[in-house]
């Protein structure tokens, strides 16, 4: 399908629906923002443009025909979780840049990589230690871990076409599925996490902070860990066990990279710094955006990071277009009356059945329609707001349904070898088959889901979160 192809569907879907009949109890200016965002959510899926591009468009058009002003149009540039997705990104350039990622890892590997089941704890555990400065699933999984994963199946002569399953089909299979519980874990550990916050607080009134969710996460998470490596150990098991080979190459690796330099020392102290700001928030009162560019400034101040390196980091700045566009059209139709109007439709038709199974029903259907999208930020911006007024409105809980929504916005990356961007790094590499890959994702997040939505559930009952 070409790009004008996919651009006429995108068009001919917006025009459907805006001269559509409109629905009993809706407004007109309702039914037209709807026709702009339903139009803006499918140009995401379908990508006749870029994602900033296709959000600008509909911002634009929404403003054009008047069907809401141009503030409110631009309204969602001003939320400050559209500038903490900037900041977070900066957080993850220095990482990268100044190697402390790669350096992590690599002592972690020397220390604790002796056999094949620690190795891939301990790839897990240098995942999780990163997660929270890197709030993109792909630069972290794909940019950082990657490289250290793919040269350590080198390192055991386990090439795609020689060997694969000696190590590599364990080690890559392992990092890979780990991060989709490790990305549910922190706001800061995935790009779309931030926007769930935003929509969650729109949608049910449910503010979750950094320290919320890490600390709604850490249970759950920690048992995601703790199981996922175990299980791909012995349903997908590597060749071979003894990987002290492992630990020799990484002590190779950190004796060329040398002691920590300058820049290391300062974004371990940023990074730290702003771990204990985040996490403290309820008691400093200090806004989390605040934080993060707190961190950026040091970053800069001390030229770890230099200001046309922040100019070229086109991910923060694509991000902050596309989802600061998708952010004030979604929040425009929750003051239009469209979320309410749909939340109470949607109930209207499940009376009389209770909000326990009709949250489970909906929950598989949010985890497993991700089958379909290539995309978990396409996905949250299409179904992410709905389904939790549904939710909300058949009675659930609010917080219990949106963090289960969250969770869930992470834990379905793994499922296929195209559900988030670092999947097809990972496919791509040669060393695991497209029907083993589905076998895994699909066992993976059934193991994830009984422990977020059980486990996680009943600890977030402990807290006092619903």
């Amino acid at each position: 399908m070409t790009r004008l192809t996919r651009g006429i569907i995108v068009i001919l879907l917006m025009l459907g629906i805006w001269f559509s009949p409109l629905p009993n109890g809706l407004s007109l200016q309702a039914w037209h923002l709807f026709a702009i965002f339903a139009a803006t959510i499918i140009g995401f899926i379908l990508q006749p443009l870029p994602l900033g591009a296709v959000a600008l468009i509909g911002v634009m058009f929404a403003a054009l025909s008047g069907t809401i002003t141009m503030s409110e149009a631009l309204s969602g540039f001003s939320n400050s979780t559209i500038w903490l997705i900037v900041s977070a990104f900066l957080f993850a350039k220095g990482f990268i840049k100044t190697g402390l990622g790669r350096r992590i890892s690599y002592q972690l590997i020397r220390c604790f990589g002796s056999s094949a089941l620690k190795l891939g704890y301990t790839l897990a555990i240098s995942d999780f230690i990163i997660s929270p400065a890197t709030p993109s699933n792909t630069a972290r999984c794909g940019g950082i871990m990657y490289p250290i994963v793919r040269s350590l199946a080198s390192a055991f002569g386990s090439e795609p076409n020689r060997n694969p399953r000696k190590i590599g089909a364990y080690i890559l299979s392992t990092t890979f599925q780990v991060d989709a519980p490790i990305a549910a874990m922190f706001l800061t550990a995935c790009a779309p996490n931030l926007l769930i916050a935003a929509f969650a607080l729109d949608t049910a009134n449910v503010n979750i902070s950094w320290g919320t969710w890490a600390l709604a996460g850490i249970v759950p998470g920690l048992l995601s860990i703790l199981l996922i490596p175990y299980f791909i150990y012995k349903f997908y098991p590597p060749e071979i066990k003894d990987t002290r080979a492992a630990q020799v190459v990484a002590t190779e690796e950190l004796a060329k990279m040398g002691a920590m330099s300058r820049d290391e020392w300062i974004i371990s102290g940023v990074f730290i710094g702003a771990l204990l700001l985040w996490s403290t928030s309820q008691y400093t009162q200090i806004n989390s955006t605040v934080v993060a560019l707190l961190g950026v400034s040091v970053m800069l101040i001390t030229n770890v990071l230099e200001w046309n390196e922040i100019l070229e980091e086109k991910g923060a700045w694509d991000g902050m277009i596309w989802m600061g566009g998708i952010v004030g059209l979604a929040g425009m139709l929750n003051k239009v009356g469209f979320i309410p109007w749909f939340a109470g439709s949607a109930t209207g038709l499940m009376a009389g059945v209770s909000w326990v199974p009709t949250l489970i029903v909906l929950f598989l259907i949010y985890m497993y329609s991700h089958y379909v999208f290539a995309s978990l930020s396409a996905h949250v911006t299409a179904m992410y707001a709905a389904f939790l007024a549904v939710a909300v409105g058949a009675g659930a809980p609010p917080f219990l349904a949106a963090f289960g929504f969250a969770a869930l916005s992470n834990l379905m990356a793994g499922l296929t070898h195209y559900a988030t961007g670092a999947a097809p790094i990972y496919f791509g590499a040669g060393y695991i088959k497209q029907q083993d890959w589905w076998r895994i994702g699909f066992f993976a997040s059934v193991i994830n889901v009984v422990i977020w939505l059980g486990v996680g559930a009943l600890w977030w009952k402990i807290l006092g979160l619903w």
